[in-house]
């Protein structure tokens, strides 16, 4: 092992790394119980600079695990594979298979998981060694085995006690279960976010809810995995997402999917009361003149100033802050409304795109031609 952190040039590059040994005593780049960590990045992502010193300190402070840079719209075989929909990115092997995965600037929870991961064969193997010697030398593996192997206590009186107070405190969880079930008429748990889905079913549920135009809640279960592991059993559905409409399990993505191609969902949102009807084209048409005049320069984008969430609004908020021009934004991907019925209102049909003084100037490539020829200044300015 290294201790330093490596860039990632190909998918079989990471093969040849994180690929668990055939052997105990194989050598190689990496053994059965090595953890390789994979930092999803991109070069607009101010978060993944800061990250990278983090990430360039764990490396050298765990020198039996391997830690690699991969560049996420480069390298997008490998972001596929693993899912990635944002940066940064934090994926963790061990045997070349995903025990875990990180996603955002969190630099506290990136080391807390390194360091459970990279002890966690460390722990466990002088546990069993110790066992071993207290019950004195082996003679054959066999025996070790035996002697590593601690017998269950015998069952006492007590036990029904804490077979009580054990279905007591489930019944207690389903409760909590329930009431955020409960939280929103309708409660998507998904992994992720809605605004950054961790998975591609649950971007596609996300997306069905965004298109039937209804306001939901959501809960990301890899930010809690009692919730995670007690909802499976609690609603008998083993995977993700689950949707919940007034408290009443629909389904995951397949029947979510089909439901919404059906109209079914439609039907069901709009007899609970949970689905207005579409607002008529004037009413759109009003609310998005409204919103390209709240500001001198307006700028619809993906993402904020401060996180864009695509490289080309990334490129335009760069070009406007260094012409010193001040700017509103709108985060398109939280409206789907005003996403998909500006397309149609500027003739437009990809974002970002800027306003000035209610017009349409164009998109990254025009705004980064206008500030080359020292126009975009000049325009902004009168």
């Amino acid at each position: 092992m290294t201790g330093f952190v490596k860039n990632l040039g190909s998918k079989l590059e990471l093969v040849s790394k994180a690929a668990p040994s055939s052997s105990p005593g194989m050598s190689g780049s990496s053994s059965s119980s090595s953890l390789v960590v994979l930092h999803f990045w991109a070069s607009w992502c101010e978060p993944c600079k800061a990250m990278d010193l983090v990430f360039a300190q764990l490396a050298a402070d765990t020198p039996h695990a391997q830690f690699f840079r991969v560049e996420a719209e480069e390298q997008l075989e490998i972001s596929e594979e693993y899912e990635v929909t944002a940066v940064p990115f934090f994926v963790f092997l061990k045997d070349g298979v995903v025990v875990d995965k990180l996603q955002g600037a969190n630099a506290p929870e990136l080391a807390n998981k390194v360091n459970k991961w990279s002890t966690i064969d460390a722990v466990t193997v002088p546990i069993a060694a110790a066992a071993a010697a207290v019950a004195g030398p082996p003679t054959t593996q066999e025996d070790i085995t035996k002697q590593s192997v601690v017998p269950a206590a015998p069952p006492t009186q007590s036990c029904s006690i804490q077979q009580i107070e054990k279905q007591q405190s489930e019944t207690d969880y389903n409760k909590e279960l329930a009431q955020l079930i409960n939280q929103s008429p309708i409660m998507l748990f998904i992994k992720g976010n809605p605004k950054d889905p961790c998975c591609g079913f649950s971007r596609k549920v996300v997306d069905v809810l965004n298109a039937e135009g209804v306001k939901f809640g959501s809960f990301d279960v890899l930010s809690d995995d009692a919730v995670r592991q007690g909802l499976k059993e609690f609603s008998n559905w083993p995977t993700f997402p689950q949707l919940y409409v007034q408290g009443e399990l629909l389904g995951g993505c397949d029947i979510v999917s089909e439901m919404h191609q059906s109209g079914k969902l439609k039907e069901i949102l709009l007899e609970k009361g949970l689905l207005q009807l579409p607002m008529k084209e004037e009413e759109i048409d009003r609310r998005l003149k409204k919103l390209i005049h709240s500001s001198q320069t307006m700028l619809f984008m993906k993402g904020t100033p401060d996180e864009p969430r695509c490289g080309f609004s990334n490129k335009v908020v760069s070009a406007l802050k260094e012409e010193g021009v001040e700017f509103s934004s709108f985060d398109i991907l939280t409206d789907e409304e005003v996403r998909q019925g500006l397309k149609i209102y500027s003739n437009w049909p990809t974002y970002p795109q800027l306003y000035h003084k209610g017009e349409l100037l164009g998109g990254c490539d025009i705004v980064l031609e206008m500030k080359e020829s020292g126009e975009l200044r000049s325009t902004l300015e009168g």
